[in-house]
């Protein structure tokens, strides 16, 4: 009986080690599985957060490309603009020396020459100097305002990418 005991006995220890390793093989698989499954979740969200950020980028490169266009838009309006100022400008000077030179040709007196010269080269000036004044003004004004979209895409910028990820 001895020997029989033995074998039970080895064949209880047998199935008890046997059920020890298959429940610690089980065990295994299970943390492998949940790890698994936990690095594919983190790995999802991490493809998931990328996607985000570059959709976020294509958005915002697409509103700087509308900045630009809006902004050549409203900066070739208004040369065009000035262009316009500057010609009517042009056209007003040279109508009104036109219309010297038509009195010049009816005056009686040197002294009406002279003074009608006067008068125009006076005229002139003055206009010449308000006119680039004004052009200036104009200048400064449209180049504030072809930036403005700009300028707001910018500050954009600084806002939403300035901010810790």
């Amino acid at each position: 009986m001895n020997a029989k005991a033995n074998v039970d006995q080895t064949v209880n220890v047998a199935a008890d080690a046997a059920q020890q390793g298959a429940a610690t093989v089980r065990s295994g698989v299970n943390q492998t599985r949940a790890n698994f499954e936990n690095a594919q979740a983190q790995v999802k969200e991490g493809v998931n957060r990328v996607m985000r950020t570059a959709e976020e980028l294509v958005k915002f490169s697409q509103g700087n490309i509308e900045a630009y266009v809006r902004s050549s838009q409203i900066w070739a309006a208004g040369v065009q603009d000035l262009t316009k100022q500057a010609a009517n400008s042009a056209q007003a000077s040279f109508d009104e020396t036109m219309s010297t030179l038509k009195q010049l040709s009816t005056v009686r007196s040197m002294k009406e020459a002279v003074d009608l010269q006067a008068n125009l080269a006076r005229n002139s000036v003055e206009k010449a100097v308000a006119e680039s004044g004004r052009l200036a003004d104009a200048s400064v004004k449209l180049a504030e305002q072809a930036l403005a979209p700009i300028t707001a895409r910018v500050r954009l910028a600084v806002e939403k990418f300035a901010k810790p990820v």
